[in-house]
Parts: C-alpha cells; sequence; structure tokens
C-alpha cells in the first residue's frame, strides 16, 4: 500500500516559502477543522518545512500530513516561550497526533493553616483556604503516611474548626499521643507556634538543620534540669530520625524524580519515583495517549513537557531515555523554579539502582494495564451484541435520578469511554419546576437540558443508558423525539429481584426485556456505569440537600435573615458546628443578642422557643 501524499488541498512548501526562520509554534488542521498536531520549533521555516519532504520519517507522520487542509503558526520571542506555549496548546485543543498525557486526578498536598492555632490536613483540590501547602505526593497513600508521622513527632491539630472551637475536654488524638490539645488551652501559644515553625522545616526538606536546632534545644534543657521537656525534643529528634531512616538516597539531600518509560504493543507506561529530601514518596504509573507515537523518547520527552509545565519540578530528573530539547527543558524548568534543575539520561550507583526500580515497577504496571484493557475490550464486544449495536460503543452515558421524599432533587449524567469513566464530562442537573417526586418528569427535564446542548456541540453517546424501567425509558425516548434526535441506541436498566445484582432487567424502547444474567461481560460494564450514575447523583443531592437545610432552618428564624446566616455558618463551620453550641456562645457572634440565641437553640433542638419581645 502506498504512503499517502500531502493533499493538494494545501500546498505546503508554498507555505513554507513566507514562514520566517523566527521560533515560535506551528499548528495542523484537517479539512473538519480539528486540530491534528501541535509543535514548537526554534526556526518554524526549517521544522515546517521537514514535514513535505519525499522522505518522511515514519508512516504515521506520512498519514498526518496527508491530511493537513490548512496551519497556523504563532511566532515566539525565544524557544522557552515556544515551549509553554506548545503545552498549554496541547492541553487546551487535545490534537490527534500529539502524545497526551491522561491524568484527570488532582494531586493531594499536606496543608498547613495560617491562623491562631493552625492545623495540618490533607488537601485536594483548589488552593481556597489560606496557608501553606507542601507538595505534590504522587500518591494520597504517601501523603497520609507522613500525616500520620507528623501527627506523632509535632502533634499539631487535624481536627476541623467547627470541632476546635466548640472542645471542652481534649478529644481521644490527645489521649494517645497524637495532638497537644490546643483547644482546651493545655499548650501554651508560643509552644505550639514552635511546633508548627518545626513541623513546616521537615515539609520543607530542612531535616538535618531541624534535627540540629532541636539536639541544641535538647541539651539546653537538660543544662536547665528541665528533663521533661528534655525528654519530649528527644523524642522528637527520634520519630524524624526514624522517618529519614525509612527510605532515602544514601549520604544526600536529595530532592529527585526518576522517570521510566516501557512501551509494549501501542501501549506506553511512564513510571515516576519521587523523592523529597531524600525520602521516597512512592511510585504513580501513567499511560499517555499514544496517537501512533512509537518511541519511548518521544514519549517521554512529551511527558515532561506536560507533566513539569504545570507543576514545580524538583532539583534533578533522572530519565531512562534521552529526550530532545534536553538543554531547553532544562533552561525553561530553571527559570519556572527559579533555582538550577538538571535532566540526566545516564546514572551510575544509586541513581542507576532507583532508575532500574522505576523500570522493573514501569513493567509491571504496563502488564496489569493491558490485562484490564483486554477485560474492558471485552466488555465493550459483550455489550455490543447484547445491545445490538453495530460496533463497541466508543461513548456511553447514563442518567440517574436522586432526592429524599421529593427534596433537593438532583440528576445525574456520566460519560465512559472505552477506557473507562471520562470524569471531565460528568454532569449534574439540579431539577426544578416539577412536582416533588415526579421522577419521570425529573427525567424528562435533565435530558433535555443535555440534549439540547448536544445538539449545539455535535457530541452524542452511542449507547444512552437510563437507570430505570420501562417509564423512564418513555421519557428519553419522548425528549429525542421532540429534538429530532434519531438512531440513538438506548436501553433502560431495571432492577432484579430484591435489587439483587447481577439480575437486572435490560428494557429496550420496542418493549423487549432480557435479563443476561450475572455472568454476563457487558451487564457488568452496564452495572459499573450505573452504579457510577448512581453515586454521582446521590453526592449531589446530598450536597443541595444539606445546603438547602443550612439555609431554610436558620431563616425560617424570626430576626436571621441572609447576614445573620452567613455570620453563623462561618463562625461555627457549618450548620452541625451550631448545632452543638449552647446559647451562650452563640450569643457571642457579631450581631447575635442572647433573646436570639435563646431562640436559635431552641429552634435547631426542637425545643419551646423562648417568647418574643413585643
Amino acid at each position: 500500500m502506498p504512503e499517502p501524499q500531502p493533499t493538494s488541498a494545501f500546498d505546503g512548501k508554498e507555505f513554507v516559502r513566507d514562514l520566517t526562520t523566527a521560533p515560535g509554534v506551528y499548528r495542523m488542521f484537517a479539512a473538519d477543522e480539528s486540530v491534528l498536531y501541535v509543535g514548537k520549533a526554534s526556526s518554524l521555516k526549517k521544522r515546517v518545512a521537514s514535514y513535505f519532504r519525499a522522505d518522511l520519517p515514519s508512516r504515521r507522520i506520512a498519514l498526518m500530513v496527508a491530511q493537513i487542509a490548512r496551519m497556523e503558526v504563532t511566532v515566539t520571542r525565544t524557544e522557552a516561550e515556544a515551549l509553554i506555549l506548545e503545552n498549554q496548546l496541547i492541553k487546551s485543543l487535545r490534537p490527534r497526533y500529539n502524545v497526551l498525557l491522561r491524568d484527570d486526578k488532582s494531586y493531594p498536598y499536606i496543608l498547613l493553616t495560617e491562623e491562631t492555632w493552625p492545623r495540618i490536613a490533607f488537601h485536594r483540590g483548589p488552593r481556597a483556604i489560606a496557608g501553606r501547602y507542601f507538595g505534590p505526593f504522587t500518591s494520597a497513600g504517601s501523603l497520609r503516611e507522613t500525616l500520620d508521622l507528623m501527627q506523632k513527632i509535632f502533634k499539631l491539630r487535624t481536627c476541623e474548626d467547627s470541632v476546635f472551637r466548640n472542645r471542652s475536654r481534649p478529644c481521644l488524638q490527645h489521649q494517645i499521643g497524637r495532638c497537644t490539645a490546643p483547644c482546651v488551652g493545655l499548650i501554651a501559644p508560643r509552644d505550639y507556634d514552635a511546633s508548627v515553625r518545626r513541623a513546616a522545616m521537615f515539609l520543607d526538606g530542612r531535616s538535618n538543620e531541624l534535627v540540629g536546632e532541636l539536639t541544641q534545644a535538647m541539651d539546653a534543657a537538660s543544662a536547665r534540669l528541665e528533663f521533661e521537656q528534655a525528654a519530649q525534643l528527644r523524642d522528637t529528634v527520634a520519630g524524624i530520625r526514624r522517618t529519614q531512616a525509612k527510605q532515602y538516597v544514601e549520604g544526600e539531600q536529595v530532592e529527585m524524580d526518576v522517570l521510566a518509560c516501557v512501551l509494549n504493543q501501542g501501549t506506553a507506561c511512564v513510571m515516576l519515583l519521587s523523592f523529597r529530601d531524600s525520602m521516597s514518596l512512592g511510585t504513580r504509573a501513567f499511560f499517555p495517549k499514544l496517537n501512533g507515537a512509537d518511541t519511548p523518547e518521544e514519549v517521554l520527552a512529551a511527558f515532561v513537557s506536560q507533566y513539569y509545565l504545570e507543576k514545580r519540578p524538583p532539583r534533578e530528573i533522572v530519565l531512562s531515555h534521552a529526550v530532545a530539547d534536553l538543554e531547553l527543558f532544562e533552561k525553561v524548568f530553571s527559570e519556572q523554579a527559579r533555582r538550577r534543575v538538571e535532566i540526566k539520561t545516564s546514572v551510575r550507583g544509586e541513581r542507576a539502582r532507583y532508575l532500574e526500580m522505576a523500570g522493573s515497577n514501569a513493567v509491571l504496571a504496563l502488564t496489569a494495564e493491558q490485562s484490564s484493557s483486554a477485560s474492558q475490550r471485552l466488555r465493550l464486544e459483550s455489550l455490543q451484541q447484547l445491545v445490538q449495536l453495530p460496533a463497541p460503543p466508543q461513548r456511553i452515558e447514563c442518567f440517574d435520578i436522586s432526592h429524599t421524599m421529593g427534596e433537593a432533587t438532583v440528576a445525574s449524567c456520566v460519560v465512559f469511554d472505552a477506557e473507562g469513566p471520562v470524569r471531565g464530562q460528568y454532569r449534574r442537573f439540579n431539577i426544578a419546576g416539577i412536582t416533588p417526586g415526579d421522577d419521570y418528569a425529573a427525567m424528562h427535564q435533565a435530558l433535555e437540558r443535555r440534549f439540547k446542548r448536544a445538539i449545539e456541540e455535535g457530541v452524542m453517546p452511542d449507547l444512552l443508558l437510563i437507570d430505570g424501567g420501562a417509564g423512564q425509558l418513555a421519557q428519553a425516548a419522548a425528549v429525542l423525539v421532540e429534538l429530532g434526535i434519531s438512531g440513538l441506541a438506548m436501553v433502560g436498566v431495571a432492577k432484579g429481584e430484591e435489587r439483587r445484582a447481577g439480575h437486572e432487567a435490560l428494557v429496550f424502547p420496542d418493549g423487549r426485556e432480557i435479563r443476561p444474567g450475572v455472568e454476563s461481560p457487558g451487564l457488568q460494564l452496564i452495572q459499573q456505569v450505573r452504579d457510577e450514575a448512581h453515586r454521582f447523583a446521590i453526592t449531589g443531592h446530598r450536597g443541595r440537600r444539606q445546603k438547602t437545610r443550612e439555609t431554610s432552618r436558620l431563616e425560617d428564624i424570626a430576626g436571621i435573615g441572609p447576614r445573620r446566616r452567613a455570620s453563623l455558618l462561618k463562625h461555627f463551620g457549618g450548620l452541625s458546628g451550631l448545632k452543638a453550641a449552647g446559647a451562650e456562645e452563640i450569643a457571642r457572634v457579631d450581631g447575635i443578642n442572647h433573646a436570639l440565641a435563646e431562640r436559635i437553640y431552641a429552634s435547631l433542638h426542637g425545643l419551646d422557643a423562648p417568647a418574643q419581645d413585643v
């Protein structure tokens, strides 16, 4: 079969003729305006010209070039700017032929809050809370292990503010020696601040400096004959030493990432092994979308660019394969981190051992992933046969409804593709304007809102799953008819006898019902999608219900308006904290007098409210 040639619609050589030799970013578009590829260049003219010669280096590039309908370029001042812009465009445009880092999880951090009595906590998501964030950690497990050790060593509080403010006696954490009980004044502010400062030093990777400081303080306490304090400092030093001894890079203060890449049968795994303050933070496996890339060098280069331009790079990065633009990466990362960042590909000793370890783990992770992928393909093929689709579905959407006796009704829509859940495309719909408890009307409204948008965006599922029987499925069919959508496969998932898993009935628009049975791989996939829709709906419903109840229960009290309600919830950290407070504590909130505090307390506890002054 001959190699495809560039289309006559786009004259690449003519396009190159007028290009500048300045650095920049180029974008290739197909005839349907989809983005084929985004690349950077130190010289746009040279780099783009390389695509329009007779001896293209691979079939993948030849296939890509054959589809080019037009190109765009953006000139930058430096090659470093081009690298950053390239990464931003790859993230936003998701080009068909670029290697794409698939990572839909936000990384966990340790949070040390900024307040009178700081707390230490696990944090994932936007940095909306004032404080210092340490990380990111490669896994939640390694972070929780670090938190556990820090509680034993530094004994900082971990409780929420609503609990902290309302303690009258020390909690269990204090009794087991993991908290100094600042909530009830068992530690002086100066001593607690010292513990907070030392915890920050530990998380900053200054363990040796911290041990030196603590040792001096221990000796000074012994000289003053304060042996109890000296013993406490001794235990803190011992705890830090035990932590350092767990796993480390011999004899060095190291901040390092080790990256190994393996490819097999069109799938790649990049294994990340992280060290901070010489201690291992664990491993994390990534499975980039290759889009035709077939060398570890190309995959690693794309990974390094996309990963470290989004996160602060360590001082040292060790790679299993040499990559192009290594010096450029070092320059950009060093500027980004405001300190020198080294990237190494030829290492010996301890680093070679850790690189071998990362490579071995990458092979194991890739084998497991390919086994899982084979299982997923089997389930998709089984589902194709169950619902009589022309091909295995590449996009599945499932809808579910959740409410409590008609209160705070929420509909969920979850999306699965050939590789599993696509969480970034999940949607919730707050249902309004219907009779409470009318599930049919709720489903109708959610589907109508979803598919009106689908028509505008041109994104339709190959299979639509509805959690429910014939009645719910009829609502879906009615919406599609109203919107003029035809040819969309739909299946209702009706609960089995006594709601037993594996006994569900699949209901079709023509009235047919089948029960594939617990052994059916296709039904197992449907169960997974349905259960995820159910979980997502319940989570949204509970959040909406709680918010509604917090608002309505307080605003039903005479004298409580939006401003006072907000002050109360902020002061106590939510309704649960307010309910735990006594009337005297409530009266300390700005704008709340004693009589109003009594009414609030009585209302929240179902008591007879005291008479109001007339």
